[in-house]
């Protein structure tokens, strides 16, 4: 098949065009170079150095392809609120534009690169009160070291459970609302139009060639860096909270099932988890990356960030029922890994 791919430069862009083009596509490489995610690197032979949210200018190189698959986005948490409008304008705006110059090409099918972040809050259950939906944790709790969700009803702290795709869509920073305007975005093209989505909502990835020291780095690359300096990773909290970590060969791999599922399905919307299915602690996580470089303790902070969220764990078993997707990688093995693979530099994206 020829799969246009947005974001074709970036960290699980590249390793999904690899993928691809391992299993014989042709991919038809798209990326704009943000500043912030590939510094002054140069454009890579091969790439169309375009932005999507003019994707209606380039039109012509949509046609005659059968998936586009949607990588492209201005990633992470975002630093300050005066990143609000440029996550809104890269993200919604672009991923709106794209969609409407799909319809004028004539392509039906999307696979979207979504996220975790999607659900705010994971899962929590009560041992009295059954599933609970936590508010946002109080910043007086935090400042006393409480970290733990709490039972509106009761008081006691909420035990974590899996999420699955049908879980409320909760988003609490600015890029995870953005994430859920492009679901939103996608869900009505497909009605609208008669496309085909399927949305990966990624969970932690990481692995060869992650950028390294950037606001947009993951944690898992943080705490790499940090040993790397001989310093003892920064865990925020207690480094109790839960989360999926995924390598981005198995996410490039879920790129691929999700490519074929795209192209041959019939009108619709479905959205999966793509994890490990093997939840670990954040500070296992940085135990595991500081072990694959040398006898490193990591260093719990007591800190915390408003708008994280305590624990988020997701559920593998629609990826496994739909797209015949089972991650290969366990986090232990791969962070261990991932301590003494290379990374990229903020200018050698």
């Amino acid at each position: 098949m020829r799969v246009l791919l947005t974001g074709s430069a970036g960290f699980i862009g590249g390793a999904v065009a690899a993928r691809l083009e391992a299993d014989g596509h042709e991919v038809v490489r798209v990326d704009l170079m943000l500043e912030q995610a590939h510094g002054s690197a140069p454009v890579p032979e091969g790439t169309h150095r375009l932005d999507v949210r003019d994707a209606g200018s380039w039109t012509g190189l949509l046609r005659g392809v059968d998936v586009v698959c949607h990588q492209a986005a201005l990633v992470g948490a975002g630093t300050t609120v005066a990143d609000l409008p440029a996550y809104a304008s890269h993200n919604d705006l672009g991923t709106a534009a794209l969609l409407a110059a799909m319809a004028e090409a004539g392509v039906g099918s999307l696979v979207l690169a979504s996220s975790m972040v999607v659900y705010g809050e994971g899962r929590y259950v009560c041992d009295r009160h059954g599933p609970r939906r936590p508010a946002p944790r109080p910043v007086p709790a935090l400042e006393g070291g409480d970290f733990e969700n709490h039972c509106d009803l009761c008081g006691e702290p909420l035990a974590w459970d899996l999420v699955d795709e049908g879980a409320p869509l909760d988003p609490r920073s600015g890029y995870a609302a953005g994430k859920v305007a492009q679901e939103h975005y996608a869900s009505a093209w497909a009605r609208q139009a008669g496309g085909s989505v399927v949305a990966l909502r990624y969970h932690n990835v990481y692995g060869p060639l992650m950028p390294r020291d950037t606001p947009y780095s993951g944690v898992a690359a943080l705490f790499r860096s940090s040993v790397e300096r001989g310093e003892p990773p920064q865990v925020f909290e207690d480094g109790g909270q839960m989360r999926d970590f995924v390598h981005v060969a198995d996410v490039a791999r879920a790129n691929a099932l999700a490519v074929r599922a795209a192209a041959e399905a019939g009108a619709g919307f479905r959205a999966f988890n793509v994890c490990s299915g093997r939840p670990v602690r954040i500070l296992d996580v940085a135990r595991h990356v500081a072990a694959g470089a040398g006898p490193v303790e990591p260093q719990v902070t007591g800190g915390f960030r408003l708008g994280d969220v305590r624990h988020i764990v997701a559920s593998p078993e629609r990826a496994r029922a739909e797209l015949g997707f089972v991650a290969e990688v366990a986090p232990d093995e791969g962070l261990r890994a991932f301590a003494t693979e290379p990374l990229r530099g903020h200018q050698d994206v």
